[in-house]
């Protein structure tokens, strides 16, 4: 699989938010995986290791895709264009976006 840039997910996830359905943080994030209701997870790279295993486990479990952003919490909030640190994000509809399809449908 070939590795995507950290500008395309950007734009992904951009496009994402304007057009699609995205609902920020972790405990929705574990709740979306938990009962498969997420299209795609994207966790911060620096997202607590416990929150991420749970996130992890869940996605496995559901067969959900799961992003690790190539940048920290602080750096995905600001993607996202939000005055705060986002640790994880769900995807219930990418819209408009590509997201899917960069990603491939399985785990990055």
């Amino acid at each position: 699989m070939s590795k995507i840039s950290k500008s395309e997910i950007d734009k992904a996830l951009n496009i994402t938010i304007k057009s699609g359905k995205v609902l920020f943080g972790s405990n929705t994030a574990i709740k979306s995986a938990l009962t498969g209701r997420a299209k795609m997870i994207v966790i911060a790279s620096n997202c607590p290791q416990d929150i991420r295993e749970k996130i992890e486990q869940y996605c496995k479990l559901s067969n959900i895709p799961l992003l690790v952003y190539p940048g920290s919490s602080l750096d995905l909030g600001f993607t996202c264009g939000k005055p705060f640190v986002v640790s994880a994000l769900t995807i219930r509809d990418p819209g408009d976006s590509n997201i899917l399809e960069l990603v491939g449908g399985g785990n990055v």
